[in-house]
């Protein structure tokens, strides 16, 4: 079975979402995404910086999502519908639908010894931790990074507000993770420097109580701990600021992708704005996949590689949704063993009046209909009357309930 569908160095323009579900199960390495915040702004690039043109909206209402992902999320993910139903705003909750269906293909797609980093803030930062428990488990939970920075908001009404956060997650126990890929310097402290007979200078500290002697080599880094510092925003007059909305420093994803990834391997970026993700994985020899909802992106990827490496690369730019070639002989959606398995899971009762029905009574339904990218996995798929299914033809779940409860 192929693993990867997509050729190295592309960059999609368009809504990330059906890009995704065209994307091969267990495909990518390592996900690093900075989507919109919920922060109830909407961002451009100013006129005449190299990003201009470049614009994406953060207010989010319930109009805002597609109501066959909630119908998925309803019919699957019990659990996952509890946690968004649990936020307090409209707004929160649309913001969620929309990040959660995105997560569950990230889940899919990401290979077993692959993480995810999401770059959020506290904007929404628990109810998507909330989130990422749900679809990734708690258990996979690996850092909250605390990304500090000293640039930014000053305010006499409250502390200023200076970092970002970072959730780091595995898909499995057996990830990728680079301890020694980043030590950070070590600091200069009380600690006795002593130089040894070969000119090596050591950190040197005697416990009071034992007696015991610790040598720390000072050109050896320490081990990086969870609270980021001296990686600052980037300002104005910095060279690689392009004057993209929430660009985020090369030195940060630097750091993410040699953490968590081996040379060769697939780095993917599903809101990659300005391109620094792929950027960074392209001048640390990683392979990568970007999707950007603004053409702008892809003419970015471009200009900042060959600046970065001054060579012209061979980069794809693609504007269509590509076809997996991981399925094999996956069933039509209306074959036996997925109505014989539906009809187990949902215990013979159908999914829309809530009665139950005898086997052949029942009729398998795509839950997102194929005309908006539904597929025949069954996942997607749930079992209805023929009189529900009739009502509902290729509208969403809600359409279906708001007419039974009308008649």
């Amino acid at each position: 079975m192929e693993t990867m569908n997509i050729k190295s160095k592309t960059i999609f323009t368009g809504d990330n979402l059906p890009i995704m579900r065209g994307i091969n199960s267990e495909s990518v390495d390592l996900i690093y995404l900075d989507p919109p915040f919920n922060s109830n702004a909407n961002y451009a690039a100013p006129i005449g910086s190299e990003a201009a043109g470049a614009e994406f909206k953060d207010t989010w209402t319930l109009s805002d999502v597609d109501n066959a992902w909630l119908d998925l999320i309803e019919m699957k993910y019990p659990a996952l519908n509890r946690v968004i139903h649990a936020a307090m705003t409209n707004s929160d909750k649309s913001y969620l639908i929309y990040m959660a269906v995105r997560f569950l293909e990230m889940h899919r797609i990401l290979k077993d010894t692959g993480s995810i980093y999401l770059h959020c803030d506290p904007t929404m930062s628990h109810y998507l931790k909330l989130v990422m428990d749900t679809i990734f488990g708690k258990q996979h939970f690996q850092n909250e990074i605390i990304w500090c920075y000293e640039r930014g908001s000053r305010r006499k009404s409250q502390f200023g507000r200076k970092h970002d956060v970072i959730f780091f997650y595995s898909k499995t126990k057996n990830y990728v993770f680079d301890s020694d890929a980043v030590r950070i310097e070590r600091r200069k402290t009380h600690m006795k420097v002593e130089t040894d007979l070969e000119g090596r200078t050591w950190q040197v500290k005697k416990d009071a109580k034992s007696g015991k002697v610790y040598r720390y080599p000072t050109d050896v880094g320490v081990l990086c701990p969870d609270w980021w510092i001296g990686i600052q925003q980037l300002n104005r007059n910095e060279k690689e600021r392009l004057g993209y909305p929430t660009q985020k420093p090369l030195a940060l994803l630097d750091r993410i992708i040699k953490a968590s990834s081996n040379e060769g391997n697939v780095v993917f970026d599903p809101f990659c704005g300005c391109a620094t993700t792929l950027v960074a994985a392209d001048r640390l020899q990683r392979e990568w996949i970007g999707i950007d909802i603004s053409a702008k992106a892809a003419e970015l990827v471009v200009e900042r590689i060959r600046d970065d490496q001054g060579l012209f690369e061979d980069i794809i730019a693609r504007d269509d949704i590509p076809n997996r070639t991981d399925l094999g002989n996956i069933p039509r959606y209306n074959a036996p063993e997925n109505k014989t398995l539906l009809y187990g899971e949902q215990s013979g009762i159908c999914n829309g009046c809530g009665t139950h029905f005898q086997r052949q009574h029942l009729e398998v339904d795509h839950i997102i209909a194929e005309n908006v990218g539904g597929t025949d996995h069954i996942e997607n798929l749930q079992l209805l009357c023929s009189h529900c299914n009739r009502i509902k033809g290729d509208r969403g779940q809600e359409y279906l309930i708001s007419r039974l409860n009308k008649d």
